[in-house]
């Protein structure tokens, strides 16, 4: 049996410097010109794809890591680079795994390379869930989906809100939707569904203004008698017909279309947030050395100090969290105490806090946009509300703990 390590292997060493090096070189220099402009970097993402960043290769060679770590590494780098840019970049990476979350072997081969496109005609991808009454209960969604027959196609109606990538047109997007099929069944009744680009009915609502993230695209989705071919149903509809007939029994599935991409996403967005408070806390450090006050640089000051040293053990303990949610995922082990929502709540809560504390550090300075620390701590807010907000991973872990539909 192999000795038990932390250490990181020579690959996963070399991917980390690459994309830090990408973060230190082209997104650091624009992350504030995109904070302000809140538009969507299509230069910066344009050299992702150029470099070799923003393609299906990397990404399924970062998946295809048997430790499950590479590609934590990579959204930690990316977001201590910018988290708005980070998700730009990285945004279709929700689609994707709602395609793999769900899709046979054939779809994922079919749809994937859809999801990205080429360094010469780039495209993107969303994953279409949130609804304005279904956020963090999945299992109102209304958007419906029915099946015509005669056509062979799905017919989708409905609107979905804080999609990231959502309803872009600059670039052909494939946009992943969860809707509900037999509403009677709530969650049980869902099932995923790709929208080719350029689908007949799908448009874009409200363009959403944000606090933090402001690069990252977030917008409304309209789905208006929106038809795709019954190729498109993510599974097969022999699949879900058997999964609708097993809940139609009172039997429990294995497999909800929306919960278990957020199951695979959370420690990855946990990672995400690691960069916000690595980036937050390495400044604020670099800063107590440097200022002085009462004769002396303030992280001689205990008051100051201490913090710093917090700000450091929480940083290393969520990622101690994040990586073994991303280890267990990859392989095949039962989060059976929550601990995908372990590692997103703890690390949220930390950029929020790490962030918090480097604007206390900085004082005044901290609070204007000389520093980057306070569109850090914009930034950081997010992290304990998308993706299940920190309610719902405290709900995950406790009903996991105790066996009982704590509500």
């Amino acid at each position: 049996m192999a000795d038990f390590s932390l250490d990181l292997n020579e690959d996963q060493l070399t991917i980390q410097k690459w994309v830090h090096d990408f973060s230190v070189d082209v997104i650091r220099p624009v992350a504030a010109k995109y904070d302000e402009l809140e538009e969507t970097p299509w230069d910066v993402i344009q050299e992702a794809a150029n470099v070799g960043l923003y393609s299906l290769d990397f990404v399924s060679n970062a998946f295809a890591d048997p430790t499950g770590l590479t590609f934590a590494l990579m959204s930690e780098e990316l977001a201590w680079g910018d988290a708005g840019i980070g998700l730009a970049i990285m945004g279709t990476t929700l689609g994707v795994s709602g395609i793999i979350g769900s899709g046979t072997p054939e779809q994922i081969g079919e749809w994937l390379p859809e999801c990205f496109g080429t360094p010469e005609k780039i495209h993107m991808a969303a994953f279409a869930v949130s609804e304005a009454d279904a956020g963090s209960d999945v299992s109102s969604l209304r958007t419906r989906a029915v099946y015509d027959a005669a056509t062979d196609e799905w017919v989708i109606n409905g609107a979905k809100t804080w999609i990231t990538n959502g309803g872009i047109e600059k670039v052909p997007t494939v946009h992943v939707v969860v809707a509900s099929v037999e509403p009677e069944l709530k969650s049980r009744g869902h099932a995923s569904f790709v929208v080719p680009p350029g689908t007949k009915g799908l448009s874009m609502g409200q363009k959403f203004s944000k606090m933090g993230i402001r690069a990252s695209h977030t917008a409304e989705v309209i789905f208006d008698d929106v038809r795709v071919p019954g190729r498109c149903l993510l599974g097969g509809k022999e699949k879900l017909d058997a999964r609708i007939a097993r809940a139609r029994e009172g039997k429990s599935s294995k497999v909800q279309a929306a919960m278990s991409t957020f199951e695979a996403s959370r420690p990855l967005v946990g990672a995400q947030a690691l960069g916000i408070a690595r980036a937050a806390y390495e400044y604020a450090l670099d800063y107590a050395k440097d200022r002085k006050a009462f004769g002396r640089a303030i992280i001689e000051n205990q008051s100051i100090a201490f913090k710093l040293a917090d700000m450091k053990i929480s940083i290393d303990a969520a990622r101690l969290l994040v990586w073994r949610a991303c280890w267990m995922g990859h392989n095949g082990k039962q989060f059976t105490s929550g601990e995908g929502s372990m590692s997103k709540l703890v690390a949220g809560e930390v950029a929020v806090k790490v962030t918090d504390e480097a604007i206390q550090i900085l004082g005044g300075a901290g609070y204007v946009k000389d520093h980057p620390v306070e569109q850090w701590h914009r930034d950081s807010k997010i992290y304990t509300i998308f993706e299940g907000t920190s309610e719902i991973q405290r709900l995950v872990v406790a009903r996991a703990i105790s066996g009982i539909h704590i509500s």
